[in-house]
């Protein structure tokens, strides 16, 4: 009986050697398999980062802006309507116009251009120019009125390049 035992205790022994490697096997198994579907998830977005995505992202991307042709006037030297002081204003205008065939059209207006601006800088005071808004209404009114004289081209932006206030 002793022996009988002795030959149990030998294959539990053996079964449970057989079943420890086996364990580390599967452990194993197991963490490769979950390193092979982290590979591929990672592959796989990478992939559809790089190639699919791209592309429609640099398609996506607005152009570049255009620059038109930019026309540069003479100085204006006026005075300011201000009652409390006599101020003047010194100011260097250069137009973007939006058809580059326009200059001509430009150059022959330019005495009836200088005078509706001269009228409009004119009526102005000092407190009227001197804040970021009134400078930018200032822009969008020297536009508008030229617009107004112009047939083939259009005034696009208005850009000042010395704006002195003495």
């Amino acid at each position: 009986m002793a022996k009988a035992g002795r030959d149990e205790e030998q294959e539990d022994k053996g079964k449970q050697e057989q079943e420890g490697k086996k364990k580390p096997l599967v452990k194993w198994l197991i963490i490769g398999a979950a390193l092979l579907v982290v590979a591929g998830a990672v592959a796989g977005g990478a992939y559809y980062y790089l190639v699919i995505l791209a592309p429609t992202k640099k398609a996506a991307s607005p152009p570049p802006a255009q620059i038109g042709t930019v026309w540069p006037m003479d100085p204006f030297i006026i005075n300011l309507r201000d009652a409390n002081a006599e101020r003047y204003l010194k100011l260097v205008i250069q137009l973007e116009i939006s058809d580059p065939q326009g200059v001509k059209e430009l150059d022959l207006l330019k005495p009836k251009l200088r005078d509706n601006i001269l009228d409009l800088l004119s009526a102005k005071t000092y407190q009227e120019l001197m804040d970021v808004a009134g400078k930018q209404r200032l822009r969008e009114e020297i536009a508008m009125r030229l617009n107004s004289f112009l047939n083939t081209t259009k005034v696009s932006r208005v850009y000042f390049t010395e704006f002195v206030v003495q």
